[in-house]
């Protein structure tokens, strides 16, 4: 019996040392569990790392400020320049213009409600390059009364403490008939 055993284990052994398919299934990523192939490449893929939870307060800073009608407040988390894509638009913007255009935006309205769904800061594993995500629904307000709502994610670039970079994408949610 024992000898059958040995026999069976080298055999195993054996087999399992010229399987190609056996190396590649062994290869893992830094969590331990087997990487998988991706349907498309890209130069860094799994680039990044758990970020700052700084970073994560600076971002939700910002927009709680903007929510409660502070825009000196919340302009005060923004870097002097600010690269900021949304819908229809993408610029660099100073502070100041940035400031204007808040205020604008604000103005406009009697009210905002943000419900806070999820966020999460990152880094490179290079460490050149931070970011913090925010998933949310902004339910606006307008002075006449009309509200409306919108599914909103935010990235922020973050760079020694503040905000350099604000690209946003929004979705609306159909018409209630």
């Amino acid at each position: 019996m024992r000898k059958m055993f040995t026999l069976c284990l080298l055999m195993y052994i054996a087999i399992s040392c010229n399987n190609p398919a056996g190396k590649e299934a062994g290869k893992t990523d830094s969590a331990g569990a087997a990487k998988p192939t991706y349907a498309y490449t890209i130069k860094n893929p799994d680039n990044w790392e758990t970020g700052s939870s700084q970073n994560t307060a600076v971002a939700l800073s910002a927009l709680k400020a903007f929510e409660d009608n502070k825009v000196d407040e919340s302009v005060s988390y923004f870097a002097d320049t600010v690269r900021w894509r949304t819908d229809f638009m993408e610029g660099k913007f100073s502070k100041d213009s940035l400031k204007a255009m808040f205020t604008k935006a604000r103005g406009d309205l009697s009210s905002i409600k943000i419900d806070m769904h999820d966020f999460e800061s990152v880094i490179s594993k290079d460490k050149k390059e931070e970011y913090v995500t925010m998933w949310y629904v902004q339910t606006t307000t307008d002075k006449k009364g009309k509200t409306d709502s919108v599914a909103v994610i935010n990235d922020l670039k973050i760079m020694n403490g503040k905000i350099t970079e604000l690209d946003e994408a929004y979705r609306h949610f159909p018409v209630k008939k």
